[in-house]
C-alpha cells in the first residue's frame, strides 16, 4: 500500500494564512462547543467573484461568566452534570422535561432571590396540584371522613417530613453553600444557623381575620376557609406587598427546601409534560406510599359519638353484650364485649376491664363508620382526561357527628 504524504494533504486543507509559523490559530484550539460551520460571504451582495469559494468563519468565543460572582449555576451548566441526568433518569421524568428546569428545581429562592432561576413559582405550583389531587383521593376514597382526620391524612402525605423523605429516597444531595461553581445537580438552599430558634420569630400576618383578638375560637370549619391544606393559618396567602419593606430572604432548613423541590418537580412536569404525565407521577410517588388512616383518629368520648350517630342516622340505641370472657378473677382477665343495634352488631373490642372493651368496642365501631368506602372511587379530575366517560356523582356523606 502506497504510504500517505501528511504534510502534503495537511498543505491542502489549510489556508496560507493558517499555515504561517506552523502553528494553528488560536481559533482552532477552542473548545467544541464555540465551533460554528455557519458560512459568511465577504461581500454583503448577492454577486460573487467567479472562482473564490466562501470563507468559513469561526466565530470569537464568548467571554466566559465568572461562576464564583453568581447565585446559582449557570443555565449551560446543566448540560454538564452527571448528577442532574442521573437524577432525570432516575425519577423516569418525561423526555420533555429539560435538564435546565430540573436544575431550577434545585434552587431555592434563600439562595437566588432572582424568580427566573429559583424554583418559588413552579413550587407554588406544583404544591398546588399535590394538595388538589391528594384532597380528592381521600375525600372520594373515604367520604366520611371526619375534617380533622383529612387534614392529618394530607399532612401526611405532603408534609415536610415526608417530602423531605421522599427527596432523600430520590437521591438528592444537598450542597454545602449555594454558588455558581457547585455542581446544579446538588440542592442549594441558604442554611439556617445552628441554634437558631424557628418558631421565635412572630409570623408577618395570615388570610384569617381579626387574628389580632385572643378571645376569637378556631372552629374546624373555618379551618376549611381561612387557613391552608393541613388546617394550619396560611403565612402563604399574605400579598407581597403587605409584607414589610426591610423584610429580606432568610435562611430555610433542609426540611422546607426539599419540600420545595418535590413541589416544583410536580410543577414543571405539569407545564412540560402535560396534566396526564402530572397525574402519572403524582400516582407513583405519593399516593402509593402506604398511609394507614384508621390510626389517624382520636376520640375523646366514642360512647357518646355513637349514641349521637344512632340516633342521627335512626338507627336503634346502642347496647354493650359480653361476646366471652377468660380469667375474670385472675390478675390478667380479658374481656371481649360488642356493641350491637338491634340485631347488627357494629363493632366489638377486647380490653383486661369491661369498661376498656366498651370504649374500644365503641372505637371500632365510629371506625367503621367513619372508614366507609366505595367499591368503584373516581375523583373529579379524572373527567379532564380525553375520551373520559360520563360523569357519575361520587358518593357525599351528611358529615361527622357534631357535639
Amino acid at each position: 500500500m502506497k504510504r500517505l504524504n501528511l504534510q502534503r494533504w495537511s498543505s491542502t486543507a489549510l489556508s496560507s494564512r493558517v499555515k504561517a509559523g506552523n502553528r494553528l490559530p488560536q481559533q482552532f484550539c477552542l473548545s467544541r462547543r464555540f465551533q460554528s460551520t455557519e458560512t459568511t460571504p465577504l461581500q454583503s451582495g448577492n454577486e460573487k467573484p467567479v472562482g473564490e469559494q466562501p470563507i468559513r468563519r469561526i466565530p470569537r468565543p464568548t467571554p466566559r461568566i465568572n461562576k464564583r460572582k453568581l447565585p446559582s449555576p449557570p443555565v449551560q451548566a446543566a448540560r454538564e452534570s452527571s448528577k442532574l441526568a442521573a437524577l432525570h433518569a432516575r425519577l423516569y421524568l418525561p423526555s420533555r422535561l429539560p435538564l435546565e428546569t430540573l436544575a431550577r428545581c434545585l434552587v431555592d429562592p434563600s439562595a437566588d432571590p432572582n424568580p427566573k432561576f429559583n424554583n418559588e413559582s413552579l413550587a407554588a405550583l406544583g404544591h398546588d396540584l399535590l394538595s388538589n389531587y391528594t384532597t380528592e383521593h381521600l375525600i372520594c376514597t373515604y367520604p366520611r371522613l371526619p375534617i380533622s382526620v383529612i387534614f392529618a391524612a394530607v399532612y401526611a402525605y405532603l408534609g415536610p417530613k415526608t417530602l423531605s423523605a421522599m427527596a432523600r429516597e430520590w437521591g438528592v444531595e444537598h450542597a454545602a453553600a449555594p454558588g455558581g461553581e457547585v455542581d446544579p445537580g446538588f440542592l442549594q438552599y441558604s442554611r439556617v444557623q445552628p441554634g437558631t430558634d424557628i418558631n421565635a420569630q412572630p409570623p408577618v400576618g395570615t388570610t384569617r381575620p381579626n387574628e389580632d383578638q385572643t378571645h376569637w375560637r378556631k372552629s374546624i370549619s373555618s379551618s376549611v376557609v381561612y387557613d391552608n391544606e393541613f388546617g394550619d393559618p396560611d403565612m402563604a396567602g399574605v400579598a407581597p406587598e403587605d409584607l414589610p419593606e426591610t423584610q429580606e430572604v432568610k435562611p430555610v432548613t433542609a426540611e422546607q427546601a426539599s419540600s420545595s423541590f418535590v413541589g416544583s418537580v410536580m410543577g414543571a412536569i405539569y407545564l412540560h409534560a402535560g396534566r396526564a404525565a402530572a397525574k402519572r407521577f403524582f400516582e407513583q410517588h405519593v399516593i402509593s406510599r402506604h398511609l394507614d388512616v384508621s390510626s389517624l383518629f382520636n376520640f375523646y368520648e366514642p360512647l357518646r359519638d355513637l349514641s349521637k350517630l344512632c340516633a342521627r342516622e335512626n338507627y336503634d340505641p346502642p347496647v354493650a353484650k359480653i361476646i366471652s370472657e377468660t380469667g375474670r378473677l385472675s390478675r390478667s382477665p380479658v374481656f371481649i364485649v360488642g356493641i350491637f343495634s338491634g340485631r347488627d352488631k357494629l363493632g366489638e373490642g377486647a380490653g383486661a376491664s369491661l369498661v376498656e372493651a366498651r370504649a374500644r368496642a365503641a372505637v371500632a365501631s365510629l371506625k367503621g363508620w367513619y372508614l366507609y368506602s366505595p367499591l368503584a372511587v373516581r375523583v373529579p379530575s379524572a373527567m379532564e382526561e380525553e375520551g373520559a366517560a360520563p360523569w357519575k356523582p361520587v358518593y357525599v356523606d351528611l358529615g361527622e357527628v357534631v357535639v
